[in-house]
């Protein structure tokens, strides 16, 4: 009876605040939404063109839960319940799941689902851009058994091809669209052992410029692309930002030398990005960091683009070729901050992909391009604890555990999240879950 109380309290405080509107106890109010999204289903023509352009979105670790929690968030940063917010990605018109699998392990990672989705062939963990003959590590078995992406085929069909990522460009997802190894670790020639090179494996970064033509490069990565100890331009005292080459190649000089026929642009900060034309420019690599982009909740928008900005230019760029373009766009760190249970993080990554996407479709037209949203797999992120209806998805169950302490809506089944300190949980009835920290939140 007490727990009856105490639910209809809630419910006449949620009305009371306007968080739960009386309409919604109607339940016309319902009928009349399923009506609605039944007969526009309905109404929707089959297009049956065949695509000039194809818009590829990838959001890395953004599973079902993920997805969920960052519908919620978007509506409440519009001061909005959040639950019955309408993500971009929603809109669509067709949904499906994918089987993620590697073939030697049941979870893969991004370089084994990067090679599936963008190759049409499954392989082993840790490998991109050659089928499953090839061994994690083993140079000998890479030659032999490449396999190249859509975003070659779609180069030798005469299209323009690039790629924008908030990770580096040579992280396992972009990497696979251009190379072909035997780790996903290679990034530049110091990553790679002495064995493989001595059997003829290069590393990722000179692939980037040596596999295909790439018209458009937007990420991050620029340590693995210079002579080692070179000064960053942005971070010049920081030694682990300084370049990691050991053949003294400076990469990034070398593809400016290799587009001297064309208007070709490299920029490293947001102010030449803002400059770069896209109507007169051909060629573009923008890389905004030494390593992996900020996290956009911490991006200084004075030095660094967002997703949307860069989707935007990738787009106005490519989308001048008469034979349309390929364009993959990963939100990578979805991925990272879920990998260090920083939910927070990852939801907002989530939402600035959702945003991009959005800006994708308003500067194409969807009778010539296909575009696509996936995740390439997830994390063992939950939602749980009975939240009420508008809470804050960073916040705290109103319940509390056995131990009598409370506990956040969104936790991981694994990884540094957890905590036992002298014997219990920490009590964070005093912490604000719902805010930024600087390395995760409870």
């Amino acid at each position: 009876m007490e727990v009856k109380r105490a639910a209809i309290s809630a419910l006449l405080v949620l009305v009371a605040f306007g968080i739960v509107s009386l309409e919604e106890e109607n339940p016309e109010f319902w009928r009349s939404q399923a009506r609605q999204t039944l007969q526009s289903a309905l109404d929707r023509k089959l297009n049956t063109n065949v695509a000039k352009n194809i818009l590829f979105f990838l959001g890395d670790g953004m599973g079902i839960t993920t997805y969920t929690a960052a519908r919620i968030l978007k509506g409440q940063l519009q001061n909005q319940t959040g639950e019955e917010t309408v993500m971009t990605m929603d809109t669509f018109p067709h949904v499906g799941l994918a089987k993620t699998y590697s073939v030697d392990f049941q979870i893969a990672d991004s370089a084994a689902t990067a090679t599936a989705y963008l190759c049409g062939v499954k392989t082993n963990l840790n490998v991109i851009g050659v089928n499953a003959a090839a061994r994690n590590g083993i140079c000998k078995t890479q030659k032999g058994n490449e396999v190249t992406s859509i975003l070659k085929w779609a180069k030798d069909a005469g299209k323009s091809v690039g790629i924008v990522t908030t990770t580096r460009v040579q992280h396992a997802t972009p990497a696979t669209s251009y190379a072909h190894s035997a780790s996903r670790k290679w990034y530049s020639d110091a990553d790679v052992p002495a064995g493989a090179k001595k059997d003829g494996c290069t590393d990722i970064s000179s692939q980037l410029l040596n596999n295909t033509d790439i018209d458009v490069i937007i990420g991050g990565g620029r340590k693995y692309m210079t002579p080692q100890y070179t000064k960053d331009p942005e971070y010049p005292a920081d030694f682990s930002s300084r370049g990691k080459r050991r053949d003294g190649r400076n990469l990034i000089e070398e593809w400016k030398n290799m587009k001297r026929e064309k208007v070709a642009r490299y920029v490293w900060n947001k102010n030449d990005f803002d400059a770069v034309d896209p109507e007169t420019t051909d060629y573009l690599m923008a890389l905004f960091e030494p390593g992996d982009l900020r996290y956009e909740a911490e991006r200084d928008p004075r030095m660094d683009p967002s997703i949307i900005e860069t989707t935007e230019k990738a787009i106005r760029i490519l989308q001048k070729n008469p034979k349309g373009f390929f364009l993959l766009v990963e939100g990578g760190r979805i991925d990272q901050a879920h990998h260090d249970g920083r939910a927070y993080m990852a939801l907002h990554e989530t939402v600035a992909l959702d945003n991009a996407i959005a800006k994708g479709l308003e500067l194409t037209k969807e009778q010539e391009t296909l575009t696509i949203v996936m995740a390439d797999h997830s994390h063992p992120f939950t939602l749980n604890g009975f939240p009420f209806r508008g809470q804050s998805i960073l916040g705290k169950s109103p319940l509390w555990g056995s131990d009598f302490l409370p506990y956040t809506t969104l936790m991981y089944g694994n990884g540094p999240g957890h905590k036992i300190r002298n014997g219990t949980r920490p009590d964070i009835r005093n912490v604000n879950t719902s805010k930024c920290f600087p390395h995760r939140t409870l």
